[in-house]
């Protein structure tokens, strides 16, 4: 019998859940047809999800239906829930996202598309609740092709035909060449070129046999290796408090006394016997002596594996996307013992790798870090259930982390008496989102590689924080790049504390950035209130995209926001609109914090007041260890600056009078281009007699001929591109909002020709596109103006849909950027190897860019 693993996603209150009970009901699993609002589903096994009426942990339910057993996996719709239902997507062979017809899709739904996306899974649709007003059928079809994919189509609609042969160039040729049959149309779905769109009603199981039916016939049939393999994506606690480890078997099979192996995070080794495998639906579940490749099932009897990790042939696999924002203390009732009570708060990491428990020595206090704070209300019940105390938490704060906007080399000398050591670590700023990444760039005849890989993993044993407020740091690559050992003193602790002081000193001479996490929000809201709302979100620090109509007098507003400023709006929000109105968001990431000043200030963090992270150094002189201050340590350090030895300081300099110098050549010899040059930068006046112009190409004396650059090898075989989100730039550069609201196409033109004159100075194809996806009919058009590509996308094709196409076929040969605010895009372009710039990075680039131009210029007149 097949095995297939189908998982069940939505935005929050689309009808998930009333999904699976009804899936569960037409294929005779269940007898009686449960409801959220009677409280008696099946798969909301825990009293706070009946009472609450939502999906809080993912679970199970095992049935059959025709010649394929199935697992479905329920999954929490709630943002503060979402890395729970991340973790399934590791395991499943298919998806279902379920959209109610009432609300269309929502930002959530968008996240899920693009996680679904990244991870390849095959997508069906099921258009919910459609017994409900809505827009209608061919109106919500629509919106699915706009929002998610032109390949989104109506199943009534799918079969031999030229719509289904449109989707994609295989199933057109077969099309062409006699017919495309179920078998074309489930590789098709499988290859994720075509989505399946159902449209039903869950509650009243109406289309839900048909529905069934669709994703037995185009359903993959996932195939299994012969050697185990396994993928852990939970970690739950049985009814005794047994430990239990669920996972899905990849390959071969799993029975029981099977003896698992496998390394910790700190590298030391596991082997463990597997005591029981159960198979669970809903709260009880069978136990089997074996289970084959496909099941979904939990393990008794391991205590060392985590979520992500890998059994067998499996290699770790899981790297969560979503992060907690938010931190509150956590008050014990007088007499627990905070010790004790920690160890115990341990066990919920193990469950839930985003909860995070830290303890304040000093004041003994815990702290826990939270998505929001509906997780903090299921955090309460849970510890009162399994652990016995009412906990209260003080007032939350927001989690903020650091990072750094240049280039800097840090030094950290560790030579007490009888020990020595020195790290010389780069550190260079890294995309956002990116996390901290680690690198070796140091020859062997500089350090053994034994204690490269010493300093590397010391590097990954400790997350440093910043300088700032003492905030995690991140978006930071650091490249091990020198170092010294000593043959007779040096010991494996020393490296230890080179690095953590290299690193530290690193970020004490560094450019630092405050960042704090952003919302990415949906507002939907009576038209007579949308002005308020759009100031209220000016007032935050907020950005929003020009308000839709949702209809019925309702419009929706959409943007980010600092998570600081929104997260207490959705009361006020429901004031002034009287309870009409209502908010949706889910975490965009990290920018730069729209009030550091205030925030650093408020912090009151003094880096030298931190003994635990040091930036000082200690060096040895007349047989004693002495420090010495971080700003000091360059002028005792035994191994020269590798930074300073990489090239001369004019090297840049000459750089950009050369880039800056040859568009001047370039915009002499083009009319067009000129004239918007002389528009920007002024007319170009001629020559001071005697007075010399700066020329790159004109012959340099003997004595001042600089030499040949010698440039490494070429990544890509072809030209550099850059595409741009045109309206997305547009409102994230102030200057270009304050025209936009005079008007549009002023802005967009202003931006036309900024890009023309930063094309000329940089050298790289641009492509500027601009969302037209509303305008009906409209084909979409390609224009060639000047120096640029300026596209305007087709109806129904958004801007982010074209830029993400297009990207990912220009990275397969060509160094790809683009630049884009939109964070919900960022995994999308990132995976398909193109880099993303923010719009502010970008900003600076073009000004950057403008400057240089002005500065050749005053110097060639």
């Amino acid at each position: 019998m097949k095995k297939l693993t189908v998982g069940i996603l939505a935005h929050v209150d689309s009808g998930k859940t009333t999904l699976c009970e009804a899936l569960l009901y037409v294929s005779g699993r269940l007898r009686t047809l449960g409801r959220v609002d009677k409280k008696d589903t099946f798969l909301d096994t825990y009293a706070i999800e009946r009472e609450r009426g939502i999906t809080v942990f993912s679970k199970q339910a095992v049935f059959c239906a025709e010649d394929t057993e199935i697992t479905l996996i329920d999954t929490p719709g709630h943002t503060d829930f979402s890395p729970e239902a991340e973790r399934t997507l590791c395991i499943l062979d298919a998806a279902i996202l379920v959209i109610s017809a009432s609300d269309g899709v929502q930002g959530y739904t968008r996240t899920l598309w693009k996680l679904l996306e990244r991870h390849r899974i095959p997508v069906f649709v099921f258009v919910n609740k459609t017994d409900l007003p809505n827009a209608g059928r061919e109106v919500l079809a629509a919106d699915l092709r706009r929002a998610l994919s032109e390949s989104c189509i109506d199943a009534a609609l799918i079969g031999n035909n030229e719509e289904t042969a449109m989707c994609c160039e295989p199933l057109m040729e077969t099309y062409l060449a006699g017919g495309i049959t179920d078998t074309d149309i489930a590789h098709a779905v499988a290859a994720r070129r075509l989505y399946p769109v159902y449209f039903g009603s869950a509650l009243r199981t109406e289309n839900v046999p048909e529905f069934l039916r669709g994703l037995l016939r185009y359903a993959p049939c996932p195939a299994h290796g012969k050697d185990f393999g396994a993928r852990v994506f939970k970690i739950t606690r049985g009814e005794r408090g047994e430990r239990l480890v669920h996972m899905k078997i990849t390959g071969g099979r799993l029975a029981v006394k099977s003896v698992l192996s496998g390394k910790r995070a700190d590298g030391t080794a596991w082997e463990e016997k597997v005591d029981q495998i159960r198979v669970y639906s809903g709260a009880r579940y069978d136990t089997l002596q074996a289970a084959e490749a496909g099941t979904v099932c939990a393990v008794t009897g391991l205590s060392s594996p985590l979520c992500g990790d890998g059994l067998g042939c499996e290699p770790a696999d899981f790297a969560p996307l979503s992060e907690p924002v938010l931190n509150y203390t956590l008050l014990l009732p007088e007499g627990l013992d905070p010790y004790a009570v920690l160890g115990s708060l341990k066990k919920l990491e193990e469950e839930e790798p985003t909860l995070r428990f830290t303890f304040h020595e000093p004041t003994k206090e815990i702290g826990v870090s939270v998505m929001g704070e509906v997780q903090l209300e299921v955090l309460t019940r849970i510890l009162k259930e399994r652990f016995g105390f009412e906990a209260r938490f003080g007032a939350g704060k927001v989690l903020y982390r650091e990072t750094v906007a240049d280039t800097v080399e840090g030094v950290g000398h560790y030579e007490p008496l009888g020990h020595y050591s020195e790290v010389h670590l780069l550190l260079e700023p890294g995309e956002r989102g990116s996390g901290l990444r680690y690198a070796a760039d140091c020859a062997e005849s500089v350090l053994a590689r034994n204690w490269q890989r010493l300093v590397l993993t010391h590097l990954a044993e400790k997350n440093p924080v910043g300088v700032l407020v003492g905030a995690p740091l991140t978006d930071v690559k650091i490249t091990l790049v020198a170092g010294r050992a000593h043959q007779k003193h040096t010991e494996g602790g020393d490296f230890r504390e080179a690095t953590y002081r290299a690193v530290r000193q690193g970020l004490r001479r560094a450019q630092n950035i405050l960042l704090e996490p952003w919302y990415a929000f949906e507002i939907v809201l009576p038209t007579e209130n949308i002005g308020r709302a759009m100031s209220d979100i000016t007032r935050m620090g907020g950005r929003f995209s020009q308000p839709d109509d949702a209809g019925e007098g309702l419009s929706s507003l959409c943007g980010t926001a600092p998570v600081n400023e929104l997260r207490h709006y959705a009361p006020e929000l429901a004031g002034f609109t009287h309870g009409k109105g209502r908010m949706s968001f889910q975490l965009s990431g990290y920018e730069p914090c729209h009030n550091a000043d205030k925030v650093i200030a408020e912090a009151g963090y003094n880096p030298d007041a931190d003994l635990a992270n040091t930036a000082d150094s200690v060096f040895c002189a007349g047989g004693a260890g002495f420090t010495v201050r971080w700003d000091e340590v360059e002028s005792h350090m035994h191994v020269e600056s590798v930074l300073n030895a990489a090239k001369p300081a004019d090297d840049g300099e000459r750089s950009v009078a050369r880039r800056a110098a040859d568009y001047l050549a370039r915009a002499a010899t083009d009319k067009e281009l000129m004239e918007i040059f002389e528009r920007t930068y002024g007319k170009i006046k001629p020559r001071t007699p005697g007075k010399t112009v700066f020329n790159p190409s004109a012959s340099a004396s003997p004595a001042k001929q600089e030499p040949p650059i010698k440039k490494a090898p070429p990544l890509y075989s072809g030209s550099e591109y850059l595409l741009v989100d045109g309206y997305n730039i547009i409102f994230a550069w102030d200057e270009l909002e304050e025209k936009a609201k005079e008007s549009l196409d002023i802005a967009r033109n202003q931006l036309i020709h900024r890009l023309c004159n930063y094309q000329g100075y940089a050298g790289v194809e641009i492509i500027l596109v601009f969302d037209a996806y509303r305008v009906h009919k409209n084909p979409g058009t390609v224009e060639k103006f000047r120096n640029i590509h300026v596209v305007y996308t087709k109806e129904a094709e958004t801007a982010d849909t074209y830029i993400e196409r297009v990207s990912h076929e220009l990275s397969k040969k060509h160094r790809v950027r683009v630049a884009t605010s939109d964070g919900s895009e960022q995994m999308i372009i990132l995976g398909s190897g193109a880099l993303r710039i923010p719009a502010a990075a970008f900003h600076k680039e073009v000004r950057d860019a403008e400057k240089a131009i002005r500065e050749i210029i005053s110097q060639a007149l």
